[in-house]
């Protein structure tokens, strides 16, 4: 039984997410440009003038703003971000998989439903499955056997193979097994919204998958568990870390709110476990 929510301050808190960094080793990392206090006071003060002399109406006379304004000539830090909804840690909305849920729109991110996105979470260790290898059922009932648990309704799943200690590594993108067809249909089954994954992809890595598709030309072997949402309404998340950090394999709380983007496909989540004990 987890902890109570009356019990939050008894919690410690555990981060389940990798950043949003350029040096992330995946096809097409983040770009992130740094702007700094100096040149942020440059910045910040050409703005204040535009501004005081759109509100004068472009008065001769409009005073302008320098450096000299603010404390130090230090302003405001800021960063201006290049990437898609899918770098770092991210929770993949039913939208991601297809139009379609069923014979439903297909919910985007700002409308999957919060209540989903913290619950009793679960960590199951498939630390033993090679990279490129496919997460089966078998696979999940014995992790769930060694740690003598049953599932519940709306139960956090959290898929442990390890692969985050690749993240700034070349092999980040191919290092990890990735869940099946009919993985992720069995944990559907047991009435799982959220399912999460410690490496790059939920499925296999795409080099293997593109060299099924090679030899069988089956449409079926390209991401075959996300293929699943086009059918049962589910989310996953991808590129967590640290679930090796989790003291007890149930028995705690996760949070993976994801960002708020209108009609999106996936949202950014800075994934929590809270856990018993001192902060």
């Amino acid at each position: 039984m987890g902890p109570g929510l009356r019990e939050l301050h008894h919690l410690r808190l555990i981060d389940l997410s990798v950043p949003i960094s350029s040096a992330t080793a995946e096809p097409g990392p983040p770009k992130i440009e740094y702007v700094g206090h100096h040149e942020s006071a440059t910045e910040l003060a050409s703005v204040a003038t535009h501004l005081l002399r759109e509100a004068s109406h472009q008065a001769p006379n409009s005073p302008v703003i320098t450096e000299d304004a603010f404390t130090d000539h230090l302003g405001l830090a800021n960063e201006n971000l290049q990437l898609d909804s899918h770098a770092g840690t991210h929770l993949d909305a039913p939208w991601h998989f297809g139009p379609l849920c069923g014979l439903l729109p297909a919910k985007t991110i700002d409308q999957v439903p919060l209540e989903w996105c913290f619950g009793k979470g679960v960590v199951l260790d498939l630390r033993h499955k090679k990279a490129g290898d496919t997460i089966m059922p078998i696979d999940l009932q014995l992790a769930l056997e060694r740690i003598h648990y049953q599932l519940q309704p709306r139960d956090i799943v959290l898929l442990m193979t390890g692969a985050d200690k690749h993240f700034t590594q070349s092999d980040y993108f191919s290092a990890h097994p990735g869940m099946g067809r009919d993985a992720t249909l069995w944990l559907l089954d047991q009435d799982i919204k959220i399912i999460g994954i410690d490496s790059w992809g939920f499925d296999r890595p795409a080099g293997v998958m593109l060299n099924d598709y090679l030899e069988s030309h089956d449409a079926g072997s390209i991401f075959p568990a996300h293929m699943v949402g086009r059918d049962r309404e589910y989310c996953h998340i991808e590129k967590m870390a640290n679930l090796d950090q989790i003291p007890v394999p149930y028995g705690f709380w996760v949070s993976c709110f994801p960002v708020k983007i209108e009609r999106g496909s996936a949202g950014w989540v800075r994934a929590v476990a809270l856990v018993e004990g001192t902060l």
